[in-house]
């Protein structure tokens, strides 16, 4: 692809800002529009694992991710509700290469962002409508400006307002939980570990912990059922009270965790049905606009970054014929993500416990460790080329 094509990404978030700087680093000219006024995730923590932290490791910010992130290692365990083990965690891909990692959003928004040049991304740009021709395509925003190129990536979430002119509008299915989402200095609670992903589980209810900035915060999510939908949201607000009482008579120190949480956000768990097909003429779909996912593989993100490396791969290495380039785009990611999407929906019927034998479940959860390195194993990048 001649290198003098431009290429405008709508949506700032952690798939935008990942696929300019894989983009930036191929030689194409990038632009990225995001509808706020200012960059940055409200929010607490992501998990980062191995498939995902190659690709940072390539943009050359992999030393920022290790300094940034919380490393989790081998004592990370499941739990039943009261405390008592389950199975370890898998922490590491195949080879035994451990990166793993807790990452606070605004840290890894704000590291992506800083890794483009200056006035590469441009805020308060909330898109408006998009049409396109033979030559070029169209962004129109609803601050006036305009943005044309030869190709636009919709990375603007599960709300997308680009992702009807790929395919008919859809709802997104509501999951039946909530999860409660916050963050504890690891001051406040100092003798809690900062080396582990625990994570304890219960009758239709669980609760995961894991460190953030290389073990100063505690991230922490519970999930519980849902009387009604809730919109999809980082930011509505929870009542501390009504998450401990979610949790009253689990572990002990959950419930001693518990008591240190000041405040915290609800977050409606949505994801959507797997697509059939992710662009249309020069319009490509990418992130949560493409694929969004319950969080219960913790993938998110990271399957975000593996479409940017692989649209910029693709890109740089195919032709001038854009339909065959996105169409290779579209054939690699397109199952990969859908089995994603998918195990993390069964994966969530697990975690809540959903058997009426839990021997069943825990014998499940033991044996989950060989799906993840096959997950981690994942390199997008050999799976282009």
């Amino acid at each position: 692809m001649n290198k003098d094509f431009r290429i405008a990404i709508v949506g700032g978030g952690i798939g935008g800002l990942f696929a300019a700087n894989a983009l930036l680093s191929k030689g194409f000219q990038v632009s990225v529009y995001e509808q706020a006024p200012a960059l940055g995730e409200i929010g607490a923590g992501v998990f980062m694992t191995p498939n995902s932290v190659r690709q940072m490791q390539r943009i050359g910010l992999g030393d920022e991710v290790h300094r940034k992130g919380g490393l989790v290692g081998t004592q990370s365990r499941y739990y039943r509700h009261d405390g008592t083990p389950i199975a370890g965690v898998q922490t590491t891909d195949s080879s035994g290469w451990n990166a793993t990692y807790g990452m606070h959003r605004a840290d890894l928004v704000d590291m992506l962002a800083r890794n483009l040049p200056e006035g590469l991304v441009r805020t308060g740009h909330a898109c408006s409508g998009f049409e396109q021709d033979e030559g070029s395509a169209r962004v129109r925003f609803e601050n006036g400006a305009v943005a044309e190129a030869e190709l636009v990536i919709a990375a603007d979430g599960i709300h997308s307002t680009l992702q009807r002119h790929v395919v008919p509008p859809s709802t997104p299915v509501f999951s039946g939980s909530v999860a409660y989402r916050g963050t504890i200095p690891h001051a406040r609670h100092s003798e809690w570990p900062t080396d582990r992903w625990e994570m304890w589980l219960g009758e239709k209810k669980h609760f995961l912990v894991f460190p953030l900035r290389a073990g100063e915060i505690i991230n922490f999510v519970g999930f519980v059922p849902a009387d009604a939908e809730m919109r999809e949201s980082w930011s509505a607000p929870g009542d501390p009270d009504q998450l401990r009482a979610e949790f009253a008579g689990w572990d002990d120190r959950l419930t001693g965790l518990l008591s240190k949480v000041d405040h915290t956000f609800r977050w409606g768990l949505y994801d959507r049905e797997p697509l059939t097909r992710w662009f249309s003429g020069r319009l490509a779909l990418l992130g949560d606009a493409a694929h969004p996912m319950l969080p219960h593989l913790g993938q998110g993100a990271n399957q975000s970054i593996e479409d940017g490396m692989a649209l910029a791969t693709i890109l740089a290495e195919g032709t001038s014929d854009l339909t065959a380039s996105l169409s290779r785009y579209q054939d690699l990611r397109l199952a990969r993500v859908a089995d994603v999407q998918i195990n993390a929906r069964k994966n969530g019927m697990r975690y809540d416990s959903h058997y009426t034998d839990l021997s069943v479940r825990d014998a499940e959860i033991s044996a989950h460790h060989e799906f993840r390195k096959s997950l981690y194993d994942y390199d997008v990048l050999a799976h282009v080329r």
